[in-house]
């Protein structure tokens, strides 16, 4: 099973590909899809959309996992995050993959064992369990843990589809 690990947000959204096979996980791909802050809201969500289309296209997930949303105190930074995830659950929606959502506490407990653990300590375990893993930003090594983290729940985690597409 080919998993995609997202992470996203308006400034870099943060995608991780792994391979599961049993208890097996292997290092495919990743990296970060940036949007430019002097373009348009509308832009910045077409651009997202279009580039993780992209990354969908040339891996072929069979299932996504998301981090979940968390409220930020700025109402300002919510609103984005929540416009970019909606800019990525449009590109799953495409492809009518299983999605997956996890706390970004639940994430940490399955790769670091704390569910309050560090960006760093979350990346040095990324790159532990996925040593092939090439890991330029934590928006990548984050969407890796949140593969890795689907993986590990793949079995008793209740999912939900996204089914229908553009008429």
């Amino acid at each position: 099973m080919r998993l995609i690990g997202l992470d996203p947000s308006l400034t870099r959204t943060g995608w991780g590909i792994i391979d599961v096979k049993g208890r097996d996980i292997a290092f495919v791909a990743s990296g970060a899809v940036r949007t430019n802050s002097k373009q348009t809201m509308a832009e910045r969500l077409g651009h997202l959309d279009c580039e993780l289309g992209k990354v969908l296209e040339a891996h072929d997930p069979s299932e996504a996992a998301l981090e979940q949303i968390f409220v930020n105190r700025n109402p300002r930074s919510t609103l984005a995050l929540g416009l970019a995830r909606g800019a990525v659950f449009v590109s799953v929606a495409r492809r009518q993959l299983p999605v997956h959502e996890y706390a970004p506490a639940t994430v940490k407990q399955a790769v670091t064992g704390q569910g309050n653990a560090s960006k760093e300590r979350v990346a040095a375990l990324v790159r532990a369990l996925l040593p092939k893993a090439t890991l330029e930003t934590h928006d990548a090594s984050d969407a890796l843990a949140v593969a890795i983290c689907h993986a590990n729940h793949a079995r008793s985690h209740a999912r939900f589809v996204i089914t229908g597409g553009c008429p």
